[in-house]
Parts: C-alpha cells; sequence; structure tokens
C-alpha cells in the first residue's frame, strides 16, 4: 500500500528538521500582540498558524502581550485580544504572559551587555542618531558617546532607570557595527526613557525597552523554540540572534518570517481604524464594515469560516493580496448547511387574499433547510394578509418578469397559487396593496400536479410578523479609487451602510438571540446585531448576499 504524500509548509519543514537534529527537544510557539488596538483578519493568520503548530507538534502555545510601549497601550486591548484569540479557537491554557512580567531581567540583560561592553549610554538627539546611521550606501559613524567607559555607562544607565534624566535625553544603544549593511545593526537603540504610567507596573519604571530588544528575550525566557512573525522582521533577525547569542540563552529561539496576509481593498492599519473610530465615521473597533476580529464577529462570521479562509490562503514567504470575495466564499460555505432559511421581507408591500377566509390562520410545516434534514421543520403562520417584496409586484413588468403583476399567478413559497387581481396606490402613485386570489388545490405538499407557475415569492404573515431593522454593508473603501486619496486620507465609499428600518420578519425570529445567524430568502445571509438588537426591537447585520463571483483555483 502507497505511503500518503503529506505536503508540508516551508515552516514545518524548518521544524522537522530542527527536531531531528536534536536543536530542540518539543515545540513552543508564540503569539505576541501590542495591546493597542483590536486584532484583526491579518493576525488570525498568525494566530492560527502559531497555535496550529504546536497542536501539529505536541507542543506549546504561548499567548504573551508585548506591552513595552505605554504610550499606546489600554486594558481595553488586553481584554478585546484575549477575546478575540478565544473565539478562534486558540487555548492558551494556562501560558498566558506579559512583555511587562519580565522588566526586571530585561534591565538586568542590559547591564549584563554593558558590562560586556556590547552597550553604551548615548547623548545624542533622535534626530542626530538618525544622521549618524547613514543610509543604504553610506556607512554611519560612531556616536561621540560610544567611547564611554563599562563603569560611566553603568552609573548613567542606574540614573536612566531612578528617572533623572527627561524623556529623550539619554538612550542604551547596543554597541554592534555602524558600517554593517543591514542598518538595524547599526547601534540599535536598546531602551529609552519614557517618564508614562504602564497599565499594568504603573510608576515603576521610566525606562522602557525596544521591541527588537525585548522580543527575544521574552521568546528564550518562555522558552519559545520557533518565533514566528512576519516579513517585514527579515530585515531584524540578525538583531534578533545577536541579542539572544550575547545574552547567552541555552537552546535560543529561531525566528522565521512568513508573508502576512492582505486583503484587498479594506482598512487594516490601527491608525486609520483609530481615526474612523474617533471621528464617528464608523460605530467602535467592531464596526461591521471593518475587519478587525470583532467586526468580523459582530457582522457574523464564524470562527469555522476564518479559519477555511487562513488555510487557503496558506503559507509562504511571498507577499501577495488575496480578494476579499474569497472571505464571503468560506462564510457561505460555512453556514450553508449550518442555518435555517426563513422568510424576511426588507422592502414590504401589503398583499390581500381576498378570497381567504376573513380571521382564519393555517400553520404550514416549513423546512429549515432544504439541504439538511437534520435542521427539522417550524411551523409558520398564513392568513389573509401577508407582505411581500416591493420588487415582486410590477404594475408593467418587462419581458421574462415572472413575479406578480395584474393577471399573473405565481406560488407563495411554502403555500399556495394566488393570481393577482387587482393594486391600490396612495395620493403618491405608490402601490400599497396587492389583491390576489388563492387556489385552496395547489397548498405545496399537497402534491397538486394540474397546473405549473415559473414564479416562486416568499413572504411573512402580516398579524404576526415581527418588525426589525436591517443593515446592509458595503465596502467601507470606495473601490473603484483605491484605498487611499493622494494625501493619504481613506478613499471612503459614502454608500458603504444602508439602514432599512421597517422591515418583517418571520414570528419565529422573536426567539433571536445576539450573534445568531440566517439565511434570509434570496437576501442573503444576516446576524443579530450584538450591540444594538433588542429582543422588542430587533437588528440584523447582513453578513453576506446569496450570490459570489468567487471560484476557488483547480
Amino acid at each position: 500500500m502507497e505511503k500518503e504524500t503529506v505536503s508540508k509548509n516551508f515552516i514545518e519543514q524548518i521544524i522537522d528538521k530542527d527536531l531531528e537534529e536534536g536543536v530542540y527537544d518539543s515545540v513552543c510557539t508564540r503569539f505576541p500582540p501590542e495591546p493597542n488596538g483590536y486584532l484583526h483578519i491579518g493576525h488570525a493568520k498568525s494566530i492560527l498558524l502559531n497555535y496550529g503548530l504546536a497542536r501539529k507538534y505536541n507542543g506549546k502555545f504561548n499567548m504573551r502581550f508585548d506591552d513595552t510601549n505605554p504610550t499606546k497601550e489600554k486594558v481595553e486591548f488586553v481584554e478585546s485580544i484575549k477575546e478575540d484569540i478565544q473565539w478562534l479557537g486558540a487555548d492558551w491554557e494556562d501560558r498566558l504572559y506579559f512583555a511587562s512580567d519580565y522588566f526586571e531581567q530585561m534591565y538586568e540583560a542590559a547591564v549584563k551587555l554593558i558590562k560586556k561592553g556590547k552597550a553604551y549610554v548615548c547623548d545624542l538627539s533622535p534626530g542626530e542618531i538618525r544622521d549618524y546611521r547613514g543610509t543604504l550606501t553610506e556607512a554611519g559613524k560612531d556616536s561621540p558617546c560610544r567611547v564611554r567607559s563599562v563603569e560611566e555607562n553603568l552609573e548613567l544607565f542606574e540614573k536612566m532607570k531612578n528617572g533623572e534624566f527627561k524623556d529623550g535625553e539619554k538612550v542604551l544603544r547596543a554597541k554592534i557595527d555602524m558600517s554593517s549593511p543591514n542598518i538595524n545593526m547599526r547601534d540599535p537603540v536598546i531602551y529609552r526613557v519614557a517618564h508614562m504610567h504602564h497599565h499594568r507596573t504603573g510608576d515603576t519604571w521610566c525606562i522602557y525597552p525596544m521591541y527588537d530588544f525585548a522580543h527575544p528575550i521574552e521568546d528564550a525566557i518562555e522558552g519559545v523554540t520557533h518565533s514566528i512573525c512576519t516579513l517585514e522582521f527579515e530585515d531584524h533577525r540578525p538583531l534578533y540572534d545577536w541579542v539572544v547569542r550575547e545574552l547567552g540563552y541555552e537552546k535560543p529561539p529561531k525566528q522565521i518570517e512568513f508573508a502576512k496576509l492582505y486583503l484587498t481593498n479594506v482598512v487594516t492599519g490601527k491608525r486609520y481604524i483609530k481615526k474612523l473610530v474617533e471621528d464617528g465615521i464608523v460605530d467602535g473597533w467592531d464596526d461591521p464594515r471593518l475587519v478587525s476580529i470583532a467586526a468580523l464577529r459582530r457582522r457574523g462570521f464564524t470562527p469555522e469560516s476564518i479559519r477555511m479562509f487562513v488555510e487557503l490562503c496558506g503559507v509562504s514567504k511571498a507577499n501577495s493580496s488575496v480578494d476579499y470575495a474569497m472571505l464571503e466564499y468560506c462564510i457561505r460555505e460555512d453556514l450553508k448547511m449550518k442555518r435555517p432559511r426563513m422568510m424576511a421581507v426588507l422592502d414590504p408591500i401589503k398583499l390581500i387574499i381576498d378570497n381567504y377566509p376573513e380571521g382564519e390562520v393555517e400553520y404550514l410545516d416549513v423546512a429549515n433547510n432544504l439541504e439538511n434534514e437534520e435542521l427539522g421543520y417550524r411551523k409558520v403562520p398564513f392568513g389573509r394578509e401577508l407582505y411581500i417584496e416591493r420588487e415582486d409586484f410590477m404594475e408593467e413588468p418587462p419581458r421574462k418578469y415572472f413575479r406578480l403583476f395584474p393577471g399573473n399567478e405565481v406560488r407563495l413559497m411554502h403555500a399556495y397559487f394566488v393570481t393577482c387581481q387587482s393594486f391600490v396606490k396612495d395620493e403618491n402613485g405608490k402601490v400599497i396593496e396587492v389583491h390576489c386570489t388563492y387556489d385552496p388545490e395547489t397548498k405545496c405538499g399537497s402534491g397538486f400536479t394540474g397546473r405549473k407557475v415559473k414564479g416562486t415569492i416568499h413572504w411573512v404573515p402580516a398579524p404576526q410578523a415581527v418588525k426589525a431593522e436591517c443593515r446592509l454593508y458595503e465596502n467601507i473603501i470606495d473601490e473603484e479609487k483605491g484605498v487611499y486619496n493622494e494625501d493619504g486620507s481613506l478613499n471612503l465609499n459614502p454608500n458603504s451602510l444602508t439602514v432599512i428600518k421597517d422591515c418583517y420578519v418571520e414570528p419565529s425570529f422573536q426567539d433571536a438571540k445576539p450573534y445568531d445567524s440566517f439565511q434570509f430568502v434570496r437576501n442573503g445571509y444576516f446576524c443579530v446585531d450584538a450591540k444594538d438588537s433588542r429582543p422588542d426591537a430587533l437588528v440584523f447585520n447582513r453578513i453576506v448576499s446569496l450570490k459570489s463571483s468567487f471560484k476557488l483555483p483547480k
């Protein structure tokens, strides 16, 4: 019997090699967000990749907050990130860490580098450091402070720690190579003075480590084996390796870079989303027009759909963009067999069956999902007065219009054939009622074969219908003009949100809870809004329409 060939991505191949050669005995990965905003769809790829690798190799997964920059970090962001990661299904168990847990060890590591002659306190301003650094074609030049003695550097660093200098007055720099072709290795800053209140350590510290110094130390302390990050850190890897090497960690972690997940015509930059929130253009980081994980959850996307999307995108070394339509494909695929197909009328017009007995109500058995019998049936009341979609009636129809018009017969979904006899307009000439007669012999499921009709329309029973608000979304970016204007501002789509106030849905919706999702017949998949919906005032977000132009590549 032939052995099945298992295709592995390049990260898995590296891990396999490390385990075979005994570089590591086991695998430990981590996801290390900075709590300065909400996570977005791109972070989902990193979360699921790191968590998935830990599970695949029976290893450990660390959840760690890189909270080394108190200027932008908030407890709100910490809690939102934890909620997003758990919702995606990544379980860190008891392995929740914060970079701030290691501030003392990072300080001691900096002292160790000073004692080795590998770090020095520098007085140059940020602008001067930039000028001294050189360019891609010109070597940098040494800071005048580079020749300070170990003793002087220790004393000055201690004074930095004790708050004796103002912000920006002194920094600690690694002493590496000012002529390195990699600018990141030209004596990078590893500590700065910042008299800022930290969300966890309060005012204990007034110096904070830079990310490039802190991150490898955090990984090494936690026993991370493979530090998987995105491609923009590839040029920082020599510095990562230098830090763990100079500090003498046994079995130091290995940094591996992979391509980011880019979606076409979406906003993921925290700076831009923050401005959209602050300017009131969106109603928060979880506005359903965004692609933050919280926004996708509120809109009605499922963890399964996002996991499917990330899997389809794959793992590679080459940056590329993915069409948003692929994400929509994944949510349709996930919901189509799981969710009931219900009737909802978004633009209602009343339909009156003149020959149906007044006051009589019958309850029809309706399958919840014709493709999945396990979802069972529900009872839907049917009577003389119904609501139908306004677009399902035309006074003067074009050719091949098979819905209601004077003299035409259609089937009411799950119910009877009806024939349009007349209609009523208001004083503005708008049709407000359609009058029909029904044929009692044509009840759905009765076996009637006398004649056929070309059109079937959905409806809701007027007396029992539940009023609701529906929100229809388009891309917040004007796709024809691209994401950014010439001045760097966002090219916003003025039609990104349409709110329809007077919709009607089946009475079965009365028990709908936040995040519950349904297929509205012909109108798409909808989800109960978790922020604004109430039992007495339902609000539905359209997750996605029913039709897709996206095709999976063969």
